[in-house]
């Protein structure tokens, strides 16, 4: 079956970094486009970043300039790279995996991140 698993929150200050991973298992991990979204208590999800299978990237503007996704087709895993963290960044980050011409989606149970002040 699809297992998205996330890893690499935790708690860090502003300013600090974090790299979040998700490793997938059950699906040709190649040809799935990827995101990272987040969602803070009493907020609707977000979408932060996209990845495609093609290596074209996506993210909202708030993050634009400090969050990287990558991927590793080789390890089947997915990237976030956070830097200069600010409070507004704590959230849970959920990892997906879609096929968008497919209606395929799967998603991992989620990271949190808590930045401090």
């Amino acid at each position: 079956q699809v297992q998205l698993v996330e890893s690499g929150g935790g708690l860090v200050q502003s300013g600090g970094s974090l790299r979040l991973s998700c490793t997938a298992s059950g699906i040709v991990f190649s040809i799935y486009a990827l995101a990272w979204y987040r969602q803070a208590p009493g907020n609707q999800r977000e979408l932060v970043a996209s990845l495609s299978s093609t290596g074209t990237t996506n993210y909202t503007d708030s993050v634009k300039g400090r969050f990287t996704i990558s991927r590793t087709n080789a390890k089947n895993t997915v990237y976030l790279q956070m830097n200069n963290l600010k409070p507004e960044d704590t959230a849970v980050y959920y990892c997906n995996a879609y096929r968008l011409a497919f209606g395929m989606d799967f998603w991992g149970k989620g990271t949190p991140v808590t930045v401090s002040s």
